[in-house]
């Protein structure tokens, strides 16, 4: 864990620090590339939640997502038709769901943190 918030921090560093300047047909895919990284990465943390976490399926997922999503945006650019759209709808849909999930793990664990620190009390 703390590797990724170390990594978490230089990436960010570096982004804030290093200018890179990215054309406006490339900035379509890369925003679809970091909405199918961020939908893997609430699959991950769900499946964490559950303790049916895989580094080998996170990171086939992280990869074929973004290379998938990818493929179809370049695909309906050579045909003429915006895919761009479908596929945020898509991804969004999957990470609210991922997010209401993985709220609903925290609200019952500190549920199930506050009934045991009523009952030690209760005790005392």
């Amino acid at each position: 864990m703390t590797i990724a918030i170390i990594c978490l921090i230089i990436g960010g560093l570096l982004g804030f620090f290093v200018n890179i300047n990215v054309t406006a047909v490339a900035s379509v895919y890369i925003a679809i590339a970091i909405f199918a990284c961020f939908d893997s990465i609430m699959g991950g943390i769900v499946a964490a939640t559950n303790k049916k976490f895989d580094l080998l399926v996170f990171l086939t997922g992280l990869f074929s997502n973004s290379v998938l999503s990818i493929a179809i945006i370049f695909l309906g650019t050579k045909l003429g038709i915006d895919l761009y759209v479908p596929i945020v709808i898509v991804f969004s849909i999957r990470i609210f769901q991922n997010f209401a999930i993985i709220r609903i793990f925290l609200l019952n664990k500190w549920r199930n943190f506050v009934k045991i620190e009523r009952d030690a009390e209760k005790k005392d």
